[in-house]
């Protein structure tokens, strides 16, 4: 279907005419995608961040309002986006931290019980731009090729798109947790036992996992080690994130300290953050996992599961230590490219998965690990 290069109008929930003004999608190499603006409009008819794929079929919300896509832009691979609109209760954050959506088709008019209202009017009362009418095929095979990269799009000029997009710095050696995190210490759950679940961009689908198992007491990322000790925990959890894990010395560090004297379980970013805290390196991936269906091996067992991923960096294999108190062994891979998605340290009760257990959106292959948090805390009581 031929993009249409003017302005075109689109019908909200009730009804009334949205203009739609052409619009830009301009890669950091030069390559240029023509669609029309959706959402709320960019500043100076400019948006931009590191622009990765995600291969979700649904749970758009869900990764729309999942924090660790802040400095980025989404595209989605599935063609028909917000045909179900939106609800408050698919948001996995207090506000959406993603700089925009990319979508082949944006739905005009959503179809469900539970939408309170459409993805659209969503974007825009979250302040979040995006475009639609993209070829989002050819986009996702050029990512995949390239890599993921930086971007600009919005209603300016074609050269004021390529100018921004040259410039976009992406997500390499930044800090994004600082941008996500809670300022103030809060409490979730009714569990018995108590945890200190680390906020480096926790969602809420983690949060009442955990809230199952323990009272947990979320705090920022750069709370200090004395002070989560004195708060007595059975256990810490170390959230997912955004941004470059090597970044984030300073907080590898605190969980150092925490190693050996508290169970520690950590998803995604806190996988990496684990990692470095044993000593390992982290690495970017060329374009990272983004979606619902990624298989993965589960060693002890060689059993297989799918999971959700959303990561641009992995753990190097090369990196961990094999002896000593920090001994760290693989326990999950994945079976596309062969990425560490598991982690453990028997010596130190520590272990972490790259991937999301908690699935929102996705499969429910690996929720089992909750269960396996709260083993290892009994194991140690």
């Amino acid at each position: 279907m031929p993009v249409n290069k003017f302005s075109s109008p689109a019908r909200d929930l009730g009804g009334s005419v949205r203009e739609r003004k052409a619009s830009l999608l301009v890669l950091a190499d030069g390559e240029v995608f023509e669609g029309e603006a959706i959402g709320a409009p960019a500043p100076g008819g400019v948006a931009t961040g590191e622009l990765v794929f995600n291969t979700v079929l649904s749970g758009y919300q869900e990764v729309v309002t999942d924090p660790s896509y802040a400095g980025q832009v989404v595209a989605f691979t599935c063609p028909h986006i917000g045909n179900y609109g939106v609800t408050p209760s698919d948001d996995e954050a207090r506000r959406p931290f993603c700089r925009g959506i990319v979508v082949r088709d944006l739905a005009e008019r959503p179809s469900s019980w539970r939408a309170t209202g459409s993805l659209e009017d969503f974007l825009v009362q979250n302040a979040v731009p995006g475009i639609t009418g993209v070829d989002t095929r050819r986009l996702t095979r050029h990512l995949r090729e390239d890599g993921a990269m930086g971007c600009a799009f919005g209603t300016a000029s074609e050269s004021q798109l390529r100018a921004a997009a040259a410039t976009e710095p992406g997500t390499t050696g930044r800090d994004l947790v600082s941008e996500v995190t809670t300022q103030a210490v809060y409490e979730r759950g009714f569990g018995p036992l108590r945890v200190v679940a680390y906020d480096f961009g926790v969602k809420e689908t983690m949060l009442s996992f955990l809230g199952r198992l323990a009272t947990i007491t979320v705090v920022p990322a750069h709370f200090a080690a004395e002070d989560a000790l004195e708060l007595k925990p059975d256990g810490v959890f170390l959230s997912n994130g955004p941004g470059d894990p090597a970044a984030l010395g300073a907080v590898a560090a605190t969980i150092g300290e925490l190693l050996g004297k508290v169970p520690v379980f950590g998803i995604c970013l806190g996988q990496q953050l684990l990692a470095a805290a044993l000593g390992a390196r982290t690495f970017k991936l060329p374009f990272g996992h983004h979606g619902g269906n990624h298989p993965v091996r589960r060693l002890d067992t060689g059993r297989v599961e799918i999971t959700s991923q959303n990561h641009n960096y992995a753990v190097a294999p090369d990196s961990l230590a094999d002896y000593g108190p920090r001994a760290t062994r693989v326990t999950h891979v994945n079976l596309n490219d062969g990425v560490i998605e598991g982690i453990r340290c028997d010596r130190l009760s520590a272990f972490s998965v790259q991937y999301h257990p908690e699935a929102g959106p996705g499969p429910h292959d690996a929720r089992y690990l909750f269960d396996e948090f709260l083993a290892l805390i009994e194991a140690e009581a």
